[in-house]
């Protein structure tokens, strides 16, 4: 426990800005400006405070820590209560420093209702950053649920043409899912009496019990990531959201239901989530493979990257359940890799959007000549996407393909397919968009990245960079929750195989 509760802070910092924006007085323009100028600030304040917990954070020990804990409803023991550890730990500067970069990337693109657009970006920062921070079960559940609401009204409001259509599909496709996580979450309380997820991860759930109570999560958690087949709310969610909303949804709330499958799934249903590997193997190769050749034929980049989302998650979900310690640590380095390097690319399509208003590949060509430092942003981003030594997309799939060459050679082979098909549909898009002759309409005048822009392309590229040159900071500090993570898993290996010897 910590006397100072530096994850409420960050947690509920941009909800007290977003307060704050409500009370903006003035003309128009004057509340606009200011509404900006409070979210930026904010949005700063809780990414430095989120560093803190970084560099105060003991990787030696797989606890949770920055514990904080009061009485909620204690009739059916709920309390609110917050902890990071090694694994969850890394989201939250990763969210943070998103929330800043779709801050600057809104400056001028949203000109209607900004006040709103700016509470409902903070809003869903604390929802986000108090989801990867609950020990709760049930505050995890309104911390989980409560993004849909702010994410909804982004891509509803301020969405494209198909907007309501997409805001709905995108609201619906995650509530059902969640839905049957909430039974299970009552399940839980009634079998183990509590609602501690640090007391949960370590209960022994009857095994006839766990294959339910995991597929129930795997439910909510598979739309989160996406999952083929439960993953065509994804392109046109991201189509229709406005560039910030694609980087955030990229960015941090498709990696919920890796965190989940990671916090809950493994810990607490082990041996489901073994008897189940082969299940989510094929869901995965299926995923990688399929969406990479969907992914191919498109001729719309914000659908493109939005597919390549779905494949680079694959990745995720292979190397999760593969419960080794290479396989667990890509599957998470991965996550963090597919969040800055997703939401890079999506802002990379927004920034040419802006000036030409078109998405479609065939509206551009040989934009080097006219935007350099454009084409070197990109350039960098489609590189790491494509997974170059010494990008972070490279460290996270190597370790996720080592870790899964041992428990399945066949998966590996076909997972790493998805390898090449990234390197054919990213090289293609890069060609088609940057390379060739200025000849389209429009394009003979088009201005390269202003300071602003590259103050929001400057962080990624040197994240994207540092993760994939020197990543042990990054691997120290999940390394012993993961091994505890390991260790839970073979204990509950050995139990079952004990009790089907008896």
């Amino acid at each position: 426990m910590t006397t100072f509760p530096i994850l409420s802070v960050t947690t509920f910092l941009p909800l007290v800005g977003a307060a704050f924006i409500l009370l903006i007085r003035g003309t128009p323009e004057e509340v606009a400006r200011n509404a900006r100028w409070t979210a930026l600030w904010v949005s700063l304040i809780t990414c430095v405070v989120s560093l803190f917990i970084w560099f105060g954070f003991d990787s030696r020990t797989p606890d949770f820590q920055y514990q904080e804990e009061a009485q909620w409803i204690a009739d059916f023991g709920i309390t609110y209560r917050l902890g990071v550890d090694g694994i969850s730990m890394l989201f939250i500067p990763l969210t943070t420093l998103l929330t800043i970069i779709c801050v600057l990337a809104s400056w001028e693109s949203i000109t209607e209702r900004v006040r709103e657009y700016m509470v409902a970006f903070l809003a869903m920062e604390t929802m986000m950053v108090g989801m990867f921070s609950a020990l709760d079960l049930f505050l995890f559940y309104i911390f989980f649920e409560g993004t849909l609401i702010p994410m909804f009204l982004i891509i509803g409001i301020w969405g494209g043409p198909r907007r309501v259509y997409s805001a709905f599909k995108f609201f619906l496709y995650t509530l059902a899912g969640s839905v049957l996580m909430l039974l299970a979450m009552l399940a839980i309380y009634s079998e183990a009496g509590t609602t501690s997820i640090p007391v949960l991860m370590t209960h022994r759930f009857p095994e006839s019990m766990q294959t339910w109570l995991w597929i129930a999560f795997f439910a909510s958690f598979a739309v989160k990531v996406p999952m083929w087949p439960v993953h065509t709310w994804l392109p046109d969610a991201h189509v229709e959201a406005p560039t910030a909303g694609s980087v955030i949804l990229a960015g941090v709330l498709l990696k919920f239901g890796g965190y989940g499958f990671l916090r809950f799934s493994l810990p607490m249903f082990p041996v489901a989530s073994i008897e189940l590997a082969p299940f989510v193997f094929g869901l995965s190769i299926i995923a990688v493979i399929y969406t990479s050749l969907v992914a191919l034929a498109q001729e719309d980049m914000k659908k493109l990257i939005a597919y390549s989302s779905v494949a680079h998650m694959g990745f995720v979900t292979a190397g999760t359940f593969t419960f080794t310690p290479q396989g667990l640590q890509g599957a998470i380095v991965q996550m963090l890799s597919h969040g800055l390097v997703s939401a890079a690319l999506f802002l990379i399509v927004g920034v040419v959007y802006d000036r030409m208003h078109s998405r479609l590949i065939d509206s551009y060509g040989g934009l080097v000549s006219r935007m350099p430092a454009y084409a070197i942003a990109f350039m960098v981003f489609m590189l790491a996407s494509v997974g170059l030594p010494g990008t972070s997309g490279f460290v996270g799939e190597i370790l996720v393909l080592v870790g899964l060459y041992q428990v399945s050679p066949v998966a590996a082979a076909l997972v790493a397919t998805g390898v090449v098909l990234g390197a054919a549909y990213m090289l293609y898009l890069y060609r088609r968009i940057v390379f060739g002759k200025l000849t389209k309409d429009g394009l003979a005048k088009i201005l390269d990245l202003s300071p602003r822009e590259i103050a929001v392309f400057a962080p990624l590229i040197l994240l994207v960079l540092w993760i994939g040159i020197y990543p042990a900071p990054v691997l120290d500090v999940m390394h012993a929750s993961v091994e505890n993570l390991i260790s839970q898993i073979d204990a509950a290996r050995g139990s079952a195989l004990a009790m089907a010897g008896r």
